[in-house]
């Protein structure tokens, strides 16, 4: 099988000839920049510094060489942007490394050795010395969802998610965009026979905290669901829109579409499920409905924390692959999720814990979790073997070696 087979055929749920495999095919499947340069340097493969193309969770770009070493099946169609050593610059990471930034970014080194990021005088995202990733600091409405959301468009550009975007998007507002994005993804599916993957978003819930402040957001929901219908059809609005144009362009060359919204957290959903199914489902559900009717790509969610309660209706929305899969999490179990939901959706990561296995576990320690993980989600096909989440600076290399010598040797 080759890499996009082998990709495709554990999404349709039919048990391919290897356990196929990410890493950093999305900004939540990677490692960070600081855990990228350590495995580098430990494998000797001497792919220079760190292209930290998602600039907020200050996440590393595998080099060609990082995923033929590892056999990774899958990749980001941003890639095919920021080409070129013009397009980077160097940037000081937390541990004393040099990573590279694209050149469109430009935070403001403080005094104490902070990081801070202006747009229009405004101040949106800052970095605290020792950090490894931006917080967003700027809040559009604090005081409530208005009545008028005309400068809705305005208010999102100074969200650090957006402003900050990460490839290909950072290249959006250019006048040949879309038909270069094709050219470019054209010319990668010529190239490799990995499966590609474009990251869209489109999240409603996520961008509701964004906009409001989670506490606020939370609030809105049950006190103010008028004005929270008001915000998301504004936003499902504008996510359809940007779906027409992938689904036009390049839903005949990419295979995987992957959105995002944190729906969990460690202790469960951050709502009943009824104010889902009331308030979000149907709105997932029109964009999935979007993507497949008018591509040929899969739909893949990106919710951390545990939801499992949400599983069905996630399902019912439309969504084919699941992911980070935090089994740590409550009602989250590996073999729970693996029986009662294995045959519906693709779980997409639950291949390692990054919290306490990756980052504090012997080699052997990992060797041995990993298998069972491995055991436990692939038979049957409905796996792409990922961490739980990105792997994080903590993480030591000879632990991330470990983890795909497991995967070759299963």
């Amino acid at each position: 099988m080759t890499s996009r087979e082998r990709i495709l055929s554990a999404i349709n749920h039919v048990e391919p000839d290897h356990v196929p495999r990410d890493l950093g095919a999305t900004p939540s499947s990677g490692i960070s920049a600081i855990a990228y340069n350590n495995l580098v340097r430990h494998t000797g493969l001497n792919s220079g510094p760190a292209k930290i193309y998602d600039v907020v969770q200050q996440v590393a770009q595998p080099d060609d060489a990082v995923l033929d070493h590892f056999h990774i099946d899958a990749v980001d169609v941003g890639r095919t942007f920021n080409e070129t050593p013009a397009h980077w610059k160097e940037f000081p990471l937390a541990d004393g490394s040099i990573g590279l930034i694209p050149t469109w970014f430009d935070p403001q080194r403080q005094p104490d050795g902070s990081w801070n990021v202006y747009k229009n005088g405004i101040k949106i995202a800052r970095m605290p010395i020792g950090a490894t990733f931006f917080d967003g600091t700027y809040t559009p409405y604090p005081e409530e969802i208005p009545e008028d959301l005309s400068d809705l468009d305005a208010q999102m550009d100074l969200i650090l998610w957006q402003a900050m975007v990460h490839s290909p998007w950072d290249h959006a507002s250019e006048a040949d965009f879309w038909p270069e994005l094709r050219r470019r993804a054209l010319a990668l599916r010529a190239q490799t026979d990995r499966a590609i993957v474009i990251v869209c978003g489109c999240n409603l819930f996520e961008w509701g905290t964004f906009l409001r402040r989670i506490e606020n957001f939370l609030c809105d929901i049950m006190e103010d669901e008028e004005g929270v219908e008001r915000l998301l059809d504004a936003l499902l609005e504008r996510h359809l829109k940007s779906l027409e144009m992938v689904c036009k362009y390049v839903g005949d060359v990419c295979d995987v579409l992957r959105f995002g919204d944190d729906l969990g957290m460690d202790t469960g959903p951050f709502m009943q499920p009824s104010i889902y199914r009331r308030l979000f489902k149907p709105r997932h559900q029109q964009m999935c409905e979007y993507v497949h009717k008018h591509s040929q790509m899969k739909t893949f969610l990106h919710s951390c924390g545990s939801i499992y309660r949400m599983i069905p209706d996630l399902i019912e929305a439309g969504y084919d692959i699941l992911n980070p899969v935090q089994f740590v999490t409550k009602d989250m179990e590996a073999d729970r999720l693996k029986r009662e939901f294995g045959k519906d959706v693709t779980f997409w990561g639950g291949g390692c814990d990054t919290r306490h296995v990756l980052n504090h576990g012997t080699p052997e320690q990992v060797r041995d979790h990993v298998r069972q993980m491995i055991e436990t989600f692939a038979p049957g096909g409905g796996f792409v073997f990922n961490t739980v989440h990105n792997i994080m600076p903590d993480c030591p290399p000879e632990n991330v070696e470990m983890l795909f010598k497991t995967v070759d040797e299963y």
